[in-house]
């Protein structure tokens, strides 16, 4: 069985802007981030999500993107692997959707101001 790679909705719920990321979760954010940091990628995040369905196959990505199908495959797991996507095989077809807890935790960490619990401040008498 293959170790599964660290996805960035496995990091930690605090923002990058708020405390002290950890070396792991600096890691898998990297990781995460690089896997976005490509047009090629962010292409096919966009075609899945306004899909009919909001799903997709290799072959009609690969048609949309005008690149090979092994291309698009190779981009696809990447996105998969970093958590962005989700995939069910039906047959010899391959459907893709975007895994919403992956752009949440990243929204998340790079949330500039994060909801605070309110202070109470109660009067003395």
């Amino acid at each position: 069985m293959s170790k599964r790679l660290p996805q960035v909705s496995d990091l930690c719920c605090s923002p990058v802007l708020q405390a002290p990321l950890g070396a792991d979760d600096a890691l898998t954010l990297s990781t995460a981030l690089k896997a976005l940091a490509d047009p090629a990628r962010l292409r096919l995040l966009s075609l899945i999500r306004s899909a009919d369905g909001a799903r997709a196959t290799t072959a009609a990505l690969a048609d949309q993107v005008q690149l090979s199908q092994p291309t698009v495959t190779h981009h696809l797991g990447a996105l998969l692997d970093a958590g962005f996507l989700e995939r069910e095989r039906e047959g010899r077809q391959t459907w893709y959707w975007v895994n919403p807890d992956g752009l949440t935790a990243i929204q998340q960490l790079l949330d500039p101001a994060p909801a605070r619990h309110p202070l109470t401040v109660e009067a003395s008498t």
